[in-house]
């Protein structure tokens, strides 16, 4: 069964709140993080990067991680799981690194983590934009994700898109800071009709009460928080619009601007789990289906 999940925050950027509000509980696992701390030295200016080999020497990895269900968090039984850290000690592994170990932070500080050396990568399912691509170097996403609505049963509205809200004149109702406030108001909802909710749990009694007709959030978050309603369902995935054309986010590793020689070989043991099928069998315990799989490129979210 796929974990509870917290609301996804997709604004870009790299500072304020975690991608889904507010972290919970990460001052607690920082010193879990801390602990044992096994630093590997620092970068040398060989060009490409030495860290891989440097990895394997020490026989660990450094993960970043944000506190995050389900991308990257400590479990109740203080073990480290998400999909990218599970989806790491598999790649990890293969490239001959066998231990991964947590370094927990808030989501604001991943980057500036990563480039002070505090951790080796990110792995916390951090969408790769623009700009973060002028301060880190991601591997390709290791999944995509579309939009969705909860709606009441039957969707009596007919509810498919940001348009159809619009021109059916639904209560409207999102999360906070969520990316898709700003996706209605592209799309000609007034942003003070819209009902502002903590989550996606919040969103789901706001339409199973009948205060809104609709909610918007994550493909992942709708179809998991739906799943023990009778009275409301998830929609269809859709891409938003976005500058007037169809936007889809992807969520990646992060890497330091130096070490090209990582991530490239990071890449090409992604695209062999891509290949096989074995990246949707290791993120489906988090709630991922065939529809967040993906072959977008860092090259191609980044706007190269």
């Amino acid at each position: 069964m796929a974990p509870p999940l917290h609301p996804l925050r997709r604004i870009t950027g790299t500072s304020g709140p975690s991608r889904r509000s507010l972290l919970a509980g990460v001052a607690a696992l920082g010193a879990l993080g801390a602990a044992g701390c096994s630093r590997v030295p620092t970068a040398s200016t060989t060009d490409g990067g030495d860290l891989l080999e440097r990895l394997r020497a020490a026989g660990v990895v450094r993960l970043g991680i944000a506190g995050e269900i389900p991308f990257g968090y400590i479990d109740k039984d203080g073990e480290l799981t998400g999909e990218a850290p599970e989806l790491a000690k598999v790649i990890f592994k293969r490239l001959g690194v066998d231990r991964v170990q947590p370094v927990p932070t808030e989501f604001g500080s991943l980057i500036p983590g990563l480039n002070s050396q505090q951790f080796d990568v990110v792995a916390a399912g951090m969408y790769v934009n623009p700009e973060r691509c002028e301060q880190v170097i991601f591997s390709d996403p290791d999944y995509q994700m579309l939009d969705s609505f909860i709606v009441r049963k039957g969707n009596p509205l007919g509810l498919r898109d940001y348009q159809d809200v619009v021109e059916k004149k639904a209560k409207f109702a999102t999360g906070t800071g969520y990316a898709e406030i700003a996706y209605a108001v592209e799309a000609g909802y007034k942003e003070s009709d819209i009902l502002i909710v903590p989550d996606q749990v919040a969103g789901l009694n706001a339409v199973e009460a009948g205060r809104v007709d609709v909610f918007a959030g994550t493909a992942l978050t709708t179809r998991e928080v739906v799943k023990k309603s009778s009275k409301a369902e998830a929609t269809e995935p859709f891409k938003p619009l976005v500058g007037g054309e169809p936007h889809v986010d992807g969520g990646a590793f992060a890497f330091r601007p130096t070490e090209t020689k990582l991530r490239d070989a990071f890449n090409v043991e992604l695209a062999k789990l891509k290949k096989s099928g074995e990246l949707l069998r290791i993120l489906r315990p988090f709630g991922f289906t065939e529809d967040e799989m993906t072959d977008l490129t860092a090259k191609e979210l980044c706007g190269g």
